[in-house]
């Protein structure tokens, strides 16, 4: 299923998006399946999978310790495509990287590989949009999405720019800084929102952790969520109930999408 078209079934229903991001590797390649799994049950809508650097710029220190870990247990490029191609859910899957694991593969075959694997989304949180040509127009090409973000600092200008490229959903960051979980949402996040003139989905992510954020934020007006940090913190512990919280949070996020 495209991104778009998850968007619409649930505007439809009107619902929110809940979208869950975790690190593919983290802690192993084998137990990234079974997490996706338990997400989806869970009721999770899309599922960003992180393809980790090790220089992850935009991330904090939860998500930071994931990329460590998946990165120790042997998670690269290659593995990455293998276990995304055997997954079997119903959700459209979304890989987050950066731009030099993207340049070193290949532009073209990155894309080729996410086309290959089911993969219908690509963001690349330090890619600018002036620099993005190249990635676009294959993403264009392969019916693949190239989410971009925009921040609160980001100008009209660059904003009109964005909005002329961007497919799949807007990725607004809700606060300046880097991912994280946060005990309040940013109030900067409702003015953002107020600036974003444009239909495409708006999807809101950087600190949200529980569902009293996930209603301030879809009530303020946008239409999706992104948690990343929350069910890392889950997956760190590793404990043999790890399934059954992933699962358990998920399903009472997505309860505050209704």
């Amino acid at each position: 299923m495209k991104i778009r078209e998850r968007f619409d079934v649930l505007r439809g229903k009107k619902e929110g998006a809940l979208i869950a991001y975790i690190c593919a590797g983290d802690p192993t390649a084998e137990k990234t399946v079974e997490i996706v799994d338990a997400l989806v049950r869970g009721g999770v809508d899309l599922i960003e999978l992180g393809l980790p650097f090790s220089d992850p710029i935009a991330d904090g220190t939860t998500i930071q310790g994931a990329i460590d870990r998946a990165l120790t247990s042997g998670m690269n490029p290659d593995k990455f495509f293998r276990i995304v191609g055997s997954m079997n859910v119903d959700v459209p899957l979304i890989v987050m990287t950066y731009y030099n694991i993207i340049f070193r593969r290949g532009v073209k075959r990155f894309v080729s590989d996410c086309k290959s694997t089911g993969i219908v989304g690509i963001i690349v949180p330090d890619l600018p949009i002036e620099e993005s040509e190249e990635l676009h127009q294959c993403c264009q090409d392969s019916e693949i999405d190239l989410i971009f973000l925009v921040a609160p600092t980001t100008t009209e200008k660059r904003m009109n720019l964005i909005l002329s490229k961007a497919s799949g959903f807007l990725y607004l960051v809700s606060r300046l800084g880097v991912t994280g979980v946060r005990e309040d949402v940013a109030t900067s996040t409702r003015g953002l929102l107020k600036r974003v003139k444009a239909s495409i989905p708006k999807a809101v992510g950087f600190g949200i952790s529980k569902p009293e954020h996930v209603k301030k934020i879809l009530g303020a007006g946008a239409d999706g969520v992104i948690v990343g940090s929350a069910f890392v913190n889950i997956i760190a512990k590793n404990e043999s109930k790890m399934m059954e919280d992933l699962a358990g949070l998920a399903a009472t996020l997505k309860s505050a999408t209704k």
